[in-house]
């Protein structure tokens, strides 16, 4: 299985630790050229170019772009109670705790009649993308439709793929979370054309407005699609393969840190799992359980790839310490926490997309149901980036009110200021009104 990477006696720097384990590689910036032509086209052609390149790439096209109310109210009648109870569940938890997200409006008195204040102002429309391609995500609707109905997002759309053995529509389980959350406009678009779709919107056969900002996981494909459209549109990030890291030491369960391991390696074949420990016992124990684990799991092939794959490993550290080195390198997607006083250990931990706390806490529970959202950025971007969250959806617009005697008090600071970088004109301006 995985190979180990013994540590002990190296570095504790950052920049000695980050590329450690190797990350999967891949060149985002050749797949950008791939798919400029798709996203060119649908600019030109809109759903007419969205719907061929639907038919080249998922064998299939709907019956028409946008899926009917009715169709996505059947998904919700038909779906199993069981799923249906989950998904609402789900919801209920992703709400609880995105609700505490809310930005308040603030108001500064910086000087007698100046004042600065902050209102956080929703994105008016967003498309949400959900992926449907070898596994169905209707958490990933709950994570990005709840935390923008909070900010107050005025339009949502969601974009999912066409599936042929529903008739071209997306998945009925996806069109069941959008009919329980609310969610009227769905486009049966996948990949690199439905993110084109909705920054450009369509002016036929049927009209389509743009949105202002693109959220949610996809493909090499779709992440390239966001990459060559940002400044058009916001996005999230730009996801790469998921990845867990976790730190342990003797007292971790080898079940448990075999099993959590396996729930992101069953992901993709460039999927990472990363233990980082320093008892050599333990990755012994862990190495036993995984030979037992993964021929029971219905994705075993793809898990053995991933987990014999170079971003996949075991990194045996010194001490605590080392191991804390090496995660806040690494910073992970998700970071589980398996030692004594797991608690404290992850209140240590400066870079991770979200961290699991003890035993009772695994990735899987964040990924549906926690309450936390799983929408996390990858790749190493948890070192200055955060989840996706209500904030995501919100921006923050200064209010600036100063009257007369207010400038004139702070007149020669700008003057001064605008002189010395060359710019008479923003001078003047204040001059214009101290005369």
């Amino acid at each position: 299985m995985l190979s180990t990477l013994d540590l002990r006696g190296g570095s504790r720097r950052a920049v000695d630790l980050r590329d450690i384990v190797p990350r999967a590689k891949f060149d985002l910036a050749a797949v950008v050229e791939v798919v400029r032509p798709i996203v060119e086209d649908v600019r030109e052609r809109g759903v007419v170019a969205v719907q061929e390149w639907s038919a080249k790439f998922d064998g299939v096209t709907a019956p028409e772009i946008r899926v009917p109310q009715n169709v996505i109210d059947q998904a919700l009648v038909d779906v199993d109670p069981k799923i249906r109870a989950a998904l609402e569940e789900a919801i209920r938890r992703v709400r609880i705790v995105h609700e505490k997200q809310r930005r308040e409006e603030s108001e500064v008195q910086v000087a007698p009649g100046g004042k600065v204040s902050e209102r956080w102002v929703p994105v008016q429309r967003v498309g949400l993308y959900v992926p449907g391609g070898v596994y169905v995500y209707p958490s990933s609707v709950i994570m990005n439709v709840v935390p923008a109905q909070i900010a107050g997002v005025e339009s949502l759309v969601v974009c999912s793929p066409p599936q042929s053995e529903f008739g071209g529509w997306p998945h009925p389980t996806i069109l069941a979370a959008c009919a329980l959350l609310g969610v009227t406009e769905v486009y049966a678009a996948g990949g690199a054309q439905a993110v084109a779709l909705m920054a450009y919107g369509s002016a036929g056969p049927i009209e389509i407005e743009p949105v202002y900002l693109v959220t949610g996981p996809g493909n090499m494909y779709v992440t390239a699609a966001k990459r060559m459209l940002k400044g058009l549109i916001g996005i999230d990030s730009e996801a790469g393969p998921t990845e867990i890291a976790i730190l342990a030491d003797d007292s971790a369960n080898p079940e448990f840190v075999a099993a959590d391991l396996i729930s992101q390696a069953e992901h993709d074949v460039v999927a990472a799992s990363v233990l980082v420990t320093d008892s050599k016992e333990l990755i012994e124990k862990v190495r036993i359980c995984l030979e037992r684990q993964v021929p029971l799991n219905m994705n075993a092939d793809r898990i053995r790839i991933a987990l014999t794959s170079q971003q996949s490993a075991f990194v045996l550290v010194d001490d605590l310490d080392h191991g804390l080195a090496v995660v806040d390198a690494y910073a992970a997607e998700h970071l589980e926490i398996h030692t004594r006083d797991a608690a404290a250990v992850a209140r240590r931990v400066k870079n991770a997309g979200a961290i699991f706390v003890g035993d009772w806490s695994p990735v899987s529970l964040g990924d549906y149901a926690a309450g936390s959202n799983h929408v996390l950025p990858t790749g190493g971007c948890a070192c200055h980036s955060s989840g996706l969250s209500v904030q995501t959806f919100l921006r923050g617009i200064h209010y600036v009110e100063y009257n007369e005697s207010a400038l004139r008090d702070v007149a020669q600071t700008v003057i001064t200021l605008a002189t010395a970088e060359g710019l008479p004109g923003h001078a003047a301006a204040i001059e214009i009104r101290s005369q």
